[in-house]
Parts: structure tokens; C-alpha cells; sequence
């Protein structure tokens, strides 16, 4: 229990008789602390945003067409390369973009192309480089989920796409 008391005092040099004043607290601070716990039971904490992403077995696999397959490199600068097919033997020039707008009308033109003439999803190829960065990785992934590409691998680049990577200078 709190108690607050005030001794007589003079004012204007008469003497006034005061009573001591009593308050309790105590009530205030069963308050507090229901309150307290209230809220704190009953907040929502923030929820990890996770994408869920399943990784391949190591061996078997399905055999994918070139026409049907797009592999995108990431390199420095944040930009990328694109091209259609296999490196050995691509189906078409290899091309620079960059991350957000310019890689979403990629995604979604050639998607487009590849259903049309195969009548197949693309399935889409990521393999980044020793100089891209992590962010660029999560930019691309997010790109594939709004374009809503349902079928994508993280790969190892491998020496042939560093070369092209060299030759657009994003290496």
C-alpha cells in the first residue's frame, strides 16, 4: 500500500491545519499489469515470410527439352544474362537485362513463346556467379513467383557461362 502524506505548512504566515492526504495505489498497479499481460498475450508478432522452395534429388531427373529451358546467370552490376536452350549450343543470342521490370517482361514474353510453340512450361535455369550477389538471387526468385513460373532450379555456373558472362563484361 502507498501512502502520501503532507505535514502542515504555513502559508502567508498564518498557520493552516491540513489533513494528511492518503491515496492507494495499489489497484493502479494490479491495473498496469493485467494490462500489461493483455497485450502482450495478444499481439500478433511478426511471421516469418518464407518462400518455399524444394530442392531436386541428386541423381535421376526427368530430361528437359533446350526449346523449353531458359538459364539465367547472374552476374555483376546487378544485371543478368539470359538465353534460351544449352550453353554448348544456345537457341538464342545471349542477352543482358536487369533485375525488376525488365526481367518480370522477360520472363513473362518468353513464357509465352515456349507454351506457344511446345505447348510446354518453361522451366527456368538460375546459376550464380562468384561476383553476384545474394540479393540478386532473391530478386530473381521473386520475379519467378510473381510471373508464377512453376518450374525452376538452382544450378552451379559452369566454366562456358562464365566465358559469356566475360564477354558482356558482368563478370
Amino acid at each position: 500500500m502507498a501512502e502520501l502524506a503532507l505535514s502542515p505548512g504555513k502559508s502567508n504566515g498564518r498557520q493552516q491545519n491540513r489533513l494528511p492526504v492518503r491515496v492507494d495505489l495499489t489497484a493502479l498497479v494490479d491495473l498496469a499489469f493485467l494490462l500489461i499481460t493483455f497485450f502482450m498475450l495478444t499481439t500478433t508478432l511478426m511471421k516469418p515470410k518464407a518462400m518455399p522452395l524444394v530442392m531436386p534429388v541428386k541423381d535421376g531427373g526427368m530430361p528437359v527439352g533446350a526449346s523449353s529451358t531458359m538459364t539465367i546467370c547472374l552476374g555483376k552490376n546487378n544485371q543478368a544474362l539470359w538465353y534460351m536452350g544449352m550453353v554448348e549450343k544456345p537457341l538464342t543470342a545471349p542477352k543482358v537485362i536487369a533485375y525488376g521490370n525488365a526481367m518480370e517482361q522477360t520472363l513473362l514474353k518468353t513464357a509465352k513463346q515456349v507454351f506457344a510453340s511446345t505447348g510446354k512450361n518453361m522451366l527456368v535455369i538460375i546459376k550464380p556467379s562468384q561476383h553476384s550477389v545474394y540479393k540478386n538471387l532473391v530478386s530473381t526468385l521473386d520475379e519467378l513467383n510473381i510471373t508464377q513460373t512453376s518450374s525452376y532450379a538452382i544450378a552451379d555456373i559452369t566454366p562456358k557461362d562464365i566465358e559469356l558472362l566475360k564477354q558482356k563484361n558482368i563478370e
